[in-house]
């Protein structure tokens, strides 16, 4: 979601990219506040002091710390910075949560609008069991009874009653996040899948992801180091331009090369087709799903165990790949560039990633250099990569992927699930519990009609 919060990062991490190239970050970056928020500033809160503790903050978490990790509010921006540089161990926590920048919302509640005209019928006090609702010269809910169950705004006629959700804990997929007792978002690490819904969807930009945009600009600037960078096919769709200009702006920022996360991708196309055919095909189970997705992963281990023994065993692209890199030179930095923050966790518990950043952050490092995308010479793509790998990051493009490698792709029926939504969750509890897919049925609708000699194929290219 695009908004003045999402501008105001974005600057911040272009500035901090400068001052790391000019290698000028630990004596100038305390100045950051005070440029972006000068005295004769339009304010965006109660003040100017408030504002720079903010933009101070953010920047901290720019620098791979927890707001919580604060210890003395005297600490400079250059002390976190020095920090940051000499660290040697990281945490897998990879988002935190601004306090100063979380302040504003209210519980989730239906509010009584001024469109409401006290009408004789009052359905909205019909429509409450619970008496939360009460007329005077309009309605008027008591919160204190009320359970949010929302029938008062499905009765009003006038569409006078609406729900004011706190946009954080709304898209959370598995209820981590919730206010403490100052109001302030806390986020539980034993709840959450990584998923980083919530720092997208805050209007504060208060919920901030930690990256290693400092320690990657280090590598890159020490000649003694071979920086490769990992890109995801998703990257494609990033600029309007061809994927080969892409990457030479890539190769601008310094990196020493940059290979196509799409070549990992056709290892685990051919991979999960094989385990598809022996799990499905050879084994009789019911289903199997993906396992390109940490996030989803990390959500089944918390909230449906029953459907793990169904994710694929085949690794993700990026760690196909980074072991590529890492087979070729073990030495190599190797820098994963995708579009989410499941990714940041996925990769530092990878050995052979070292480092991973967004798109947002290659951004922010195309425009410290100032290089502009459309002029970049192009860079050689490879022709190992097949064309459906760089698909992945469409909608059902890995099962597209997967389908061929697969002998008898009428076998395989997906079922395309679109992000951690209701509907998602419901559909994937349905198949967890019951055991039962369109695709065990279709195959035992086909496999009486294929031929002995065909069967024979399809066990020997699965190498069972």
């Amino acid at each position: 979601m695009y908004h003045q919060a999402t501008e105001i990062r974005r600057e911040l991490l272009q500035r901090v990219c400068e001052l790391c190239f000019e290698e000028k970050l630990v004596e100038e970056i305390n100045r950051i506040p005070l440029v972006m928020r000068p005295k004769e500033s339009a304010l965006s809160r109660c003040c100017i002091h408030k504002d720079r503790a903010v933009i101070k903050y953010r920047l901290m978490t720019i620098l791979g710390f927890n707001v919580t990790d604060e210890t003395d509010e005297l600490t400079t921006l250059s002390e976190y910075a020095k920090m940051s540089l000499d660290r040697k161990e990281f945490t897998d926590v990879m988002l935190t949560v601004v306090d100063e920048a979380c302040s504003s919302c209210v519980k989730n509640n239906y509010t009584v609008t001024n469109l409401c005209r006290a009408c004789v019928g009052h359905p909205c006090t019909y429509a409450c069991n619970k008496d939360a609702i009460t007329i005077d010269k309009t309605a008027e809910i008591d919160h204190s009874k009320c359970v949010n169950c929302g029938r008062c705004m499905d009765a009003c006629r006038f569409h006078a009653i609406v729900y004011t959700p706190v946009p954080c804990e709304e898209v959370c997929p598995a209820g981590a996040i919730s206010k403490n007792s100052l109001g302030i978002e806390h986020i539980d690490w034993n709840k959450c899948v990584f998923c980083g819904r919530c720092s997208i969807a805050c209007p504060y930009g208060a919920i901030m992801e930690k990256p290693s945009l400092l320690h990657i600009i280090r590598d890159i600037l020490n000649p003694d180091k071979r920086v490769v960078a990992m890109v995801a096919p998703a990257i494609a769709g990033q600029y309007k331009t061809t994927l080969s200009k892409i990457f030479g702006a890539i190769k601008s920022c310094g990196f020493d090369d940059v290979v196509e996360v799409a070549l990992g991708a056709n290892i685990t196309s051919r991979n999960e087709a094989k385990e598809w055919q022996e799990r499905i095909l050879f084994k009789g189970e019911s289903f199997m799903t993906t396992s390109c997705c940490p996030s989803y992963k990390e959500w089944a281990a918390k909230y449906l165990p029953e459907l793990v023994p169904y994710i694929s065993h085949t690794g993700t692209p990026a760690s196909y790949t980074a072991d590529l890199v890492k087979n070729g030179d073990p030495d190599a930095v190797t820098v994963f560039i995708g579009p989410c923050m499941a990714k940041r966790v996925e990769g530092f518990y990878d050995p052979n990633v070292d480092y991973v950043m967004t798109f947002e952050e290659l951004d922010a490092m195309i425009g410290a250099k100032g290089i502009d995308v459309l002029k970049c010479e192009n860079f050689a793509i490879d022709e190992q990569v097949d064309r459906s790998s760089r698909q992945y990051a469409r909608t059902g493009g890995v099962s597209e992927s997967v389908a061929q490698y697969v002998p008898h792709p009428e076998f395989l029926k997906a079922e395309v699930i679109n992000g951690l939504s209701k509907e998602s969750i419901k559909l994937l509890k349905t198949a967890a519990t019951t055991g039962v897919s369109r695709q065990k049925l279709q195959r035992d609708r086909l496999w009486p009609w294929i031929r002995k000699r065909d069967k024979k194929q399809i066990l020997w290219n699965g190498n069972w």
